[in-house]
């Protein structure tokens, strides 16, 4: 435990491991879509966007190692990006333990995003297509949705730490 408080309280490190996880988390990805075909669905694509924001924010933060002000800065930012990617991935996992009643594949992200305003595009990502509700891959009983809910969960908690906590000088 004491190792673990020794590393949180560095300026860089919880940063950069924080970006190099999310970083194998995205590459665990698109292993799973082009070398085992696993097709990402909207839901899917949505919760990638919000990994790659929570990287860039943990890069930067971790190429700057911030004062108390700015890692409460860098917390906030963590914070409202994996809120969001949480969002998505707590959603994804309710339609997969609730699956809606008729369970069709819809258009992906892309075309939902070229064809429509962003207003009309988002409840039709959220209503989540049948591609979401598809439990292809698990570890320990989770689906991949259930492990990025889990992984922003503890970005979140690791951005609360950031906001609350009082650096030692």
């Amino acid at each position: 435990m004491q190792a673990i408080l020794r590393i949180l309280r560095h300026r860089r490190l919880p940063f950069l491991l924080l970006f190099a996880t999310c970083v194998a988390l995205l590459a665990f990805g698109l292993y799973l879509q082009y070398m085992k075909g696993q097709e990402p669905c909207p839901m899917c694509i949505m919760q990638r966007y919000a990994f790659v924001g929570v990287a860039i924010i943990a890069l930067i933060a971790g190429i700057h190692g911030p004062d108390a002000t700015g890692r409460r800065v860098y917390g906030l930012l963590l914070a409202l990006s994996a809120l969001a990617g949480g969002g998505v991935a707590a959603r994804q996992s309710w339609i997969q333990i609730y699956p809606p009643a008729v369970s069709e594949c819809g258009p992906g992200l892309e075309y939902m995003l070229d064809s429509f305003p962003l207003a009309d595009a988002l409840p039709m990502i959220f209503q989540g297509a049948g591609d979401c509700t598809e439990r292809a891959w698990t570890l320990l009983g989770l689906s991949i949705a259930n492990w990025s809910l889990v992984s922003f969960s503890a970005v979140t908690l690791f951005a609360v730490w950031l906001l609350v906590a009082r650096r030692r000088a």
